[in-house]
Formats: structure tokens, sequence, C-alpha cells
């Protein structure tokens, strides 16, 4: 998954690349950038970095980002595929001007074959899900139809209970703006 199934855009590529030698790691895609569902220019690019240490690499990206401390979010995720819990952070990184968007997952290494598992669990889904993800994304992305809460309640639907059979337990913390210590 250090590859991606479908191309990005010049822009997101040069991104990636000057974040992967920036954190000298490799970051690791998943969700539609890996399946036929992914509307370039629209979807968002969803990526893990895996590290020993959380802290650093969170102090790494806020600057890398231009980014607040607090606009990270701490999170734990229940993995349907082990019954695993893991934790981690998450920040949504938007550039408006190149029509960027990713939502960047930070997990310690001792999470990576789990939580890589799990995201690969989700690239080859049965056809009638991805008809549908393609028709909604479709509907929200190219016709504008649908507002974002009513599509995210459908995309839950279509990706939770068609592919997993059960809602996904996903919780997340903010970090109060007032904190700048993890």
């Amino acid at each position: 998954m250090e590859t991606t199934k479908n191309n990005m855009s010049p822009f997101a590529s040069d991104f990636f690349k000057k974040l992967s030698n920036y954190l000298d790691t490799k970051i690791y895609f998943y969700g539609s950038i890996q399946r036929i569902d992914y509307f370039p220019m629209s979807s968002d690019i969803d990526c893990d970095i895996f590290t020993d240490n959380e802290y650093t690499t969170l102090s790494q990206l806020q600057t890398f980002l231009g980014v607040k401390r607090y606009e990270f979010k701490k999170f734990v995720y229940r993995l349907h595929k082990t019954k695993t819990m893991v934790n981690g952070y998450k920040i949504k990184y938007s550039d408006e001007k190149n029509n960027f968007s990713t939502e960047i997952s930070i997990y310690n290494y001792k999470y990576k074959d789990l939580v890589l598992t799990e995201h690969n669990s989700k690239t080859d889904l049965p056809i009638y899900v991805s008809v549908l993800l393609v028709c909604l994304k479709t509907i929200y992305y190219n016709y504008n139809f649908i507002s974002k809460p009513i599509y995210k309640f459908f995309k839950t639907i279509i990706m939770n209970f068609m592919v997993e059979g059960e809602d996904v337990e996903f919780i997340t913390t903010e970090i109060p703006k007032h904190k700048d210590e993890i």
C-alpha cells in the first residue's frame, strides 16, 4: 500500500513525497485511492504513518503542515478482522488552492501489521458495494444533489454494514486548544 491503484494529482504526489522524506518514513495509502470509487480532485486521500515515537512524529507533522497541536485528534479503533483495539492520532489537512485533501493517521509500529490487514480488507470490495459507492459519490461530487451529512450517512451504511456487517467502533477525542503538550 505504499503505492496507489489510482493516480494522484501532481500536487498530491509531490506533497506525499516531501512528507515521506521529511519524516524519513514510508507512507501507506488506503481507502478509495486504492479502489474504483476514487474521484480525482474530489475524494480525500487516506494514509497511515507508523512510528516508534508518536509524539515526535506529531511535532514533525505539526511543523510540516503548519497546523496547531489541537488540530490532531486522538482516537481508539476496534479492528474488525482481529477484534483488537488500537489507538493513534488523526489529522485532516486541506489545501483548497490545489484542490487537495488528506486524512493522515499516525500509529505506533506495534499496530502496523494489524492496521494494514484491516485496511487491505477494504480494498477489494464486492461489486455491488463498489457500484453503490460510485453512484453515491457521483450524486454527491458531480451533481451536488445531497448534503455532506447525508453523503456521510449513506457512505457509513455502505462501508460499515454492507462491508463489515456491523458498525465500526471508532472513538475520537479532541486535544484542548490551551494544551501545547499531548
